[in-house]
């Protein structure tokens, strides 16, 4: 993600990143150190989404402060 959005890592630290998403549980996360996009919660296909063939997470990342 911070290579991404073009930032170094002590940027990418300074800017307050968060990945939000629309369910209860927050499936992914930040890595802080290396800020790779990572999973949070164990992901668990056949629970999410077992009556449809194609099967979305969708999450959005949120940026504090100016880029």
């Amino acid at each position: 993600v911070a290579k991404d959005l073009g930032l170094q890592l002590t940027e990418f630290r300074d800017h307050g990143i968060r990945v939000v998403s629309e369910s209860t549980t927050q499936y992914f996360g930040l890595h802080g150190k290396m800020g790779h996009l990572v999973t949070a919660e164990r992901i668990d296909r056949e629970q999410l989404c077992e009556r449809v063939q194609q099967c979305m997470l969708r999450c959005e990342l949120i940026v504090e402060g100016q880029m």
